[in-house]
């Protein structure tokens, strides 16, 4: 069995090829979030994932979720949503707001994981402009849905996303693949399989198949990139 790499001051990342097969993907512990770091990781393919107040733990998990943009799947009832019309979209307006109502959900049932070292350190990353936000908004105003992540090269890193109405996650998603595909993306990184990222047309390919096409995309930079959506999600149909 290998054994678990601690990281500390400037020391890189194993080989992805070391990560434990359980938990799936477990790479590394330690170190810090600094933007050189975090940005290190995600070309790589690894990102961090804890709960506060354990040391930082980096993933590369086999296999790993992957939606390919021509790849999205709208149902019926997602397309109905858009049709009504009822939700405005904005992207890079409240970064913060978005990481907070995301870290409010829970990811693995047993608390936050996005304490307040993780949100300051994507922030960073967002002032940089790598990571950024779609949101979705209500008739009133009022921040309803979105989701965050990091954009290197044609890679978007998903990272979290939030819904206090229905669909309105799914109608962040819908917004980002429409920015991204304008933009020539070729990949979103969805990390972990779950359903409601299956529904929507992500799928499983293997950590190897993963880290050559991060190799063919994520160096080739979205030059002038437009990071808006339609003003409102009727725009997106």
């Amino acid at each position: 069995m290998p054994l678990l790499q601690r990281l500390s001051g400037g020391d890189g990342f194993p080989p992805t090829s070391e990560a434990l097969d359980y938990p799936n993907g477990l790479l590394a512990v330690g170190g810090d979030l600094s933007p050189r770091r975090l940005e290190a990781a995600y070309r790589r393919g690894i990102f961090p994932w804890y709960q506060a107040p354990e040391p930082v733990l980096w993933w590369s998990p086999d296999p790993r979720s992957v939606l390919y943009p021509e790849e999205l799947h709208v149902s019926r009832s997602l397309r109905k949503t858009l049709r009504r019309d009822r939700f405005t979209l904005a992207a890079d307006r409240r970064f913060r707001e978005v990481m907070a109502a995301c870290g409010d959900s829970r990811r693995d049932g047993e608390g936050t994981w996005i304490d307040g070292a993780m949100v300051e350190a994507y922030c960073e990353l967002h002032r940089r402009g790598r990571a950024h936000s779609i949101e979705v908004y209500g008739d009133t105003g009022e921040l309803v849905g979105g989701l965050y992540g990091i954009a290197l090269g044609r890679v978007f890193f998903g990272e979290s996303m939030f819904s206090r109405v229905t669909d309105a996650s799914k109608v962040a998603l819908v917004a980002l693949v429409w920015v991204l595909r304008r933009a020539g993306f070729r990949l979103i990184d969805c990390q972990v399989e779950s359903e409601h990222l299956n529904s929507l047309g992500a799928r499983n390919i293997a950590r190897l198949d993963f880290e050559r096409e991060l190799d063919q995309t994520v160096a080739i930079e979205a030059e002038g990139m437009d990071w808006r959506p339609p003003a409102r999600c009727g725009g997106l149909l």
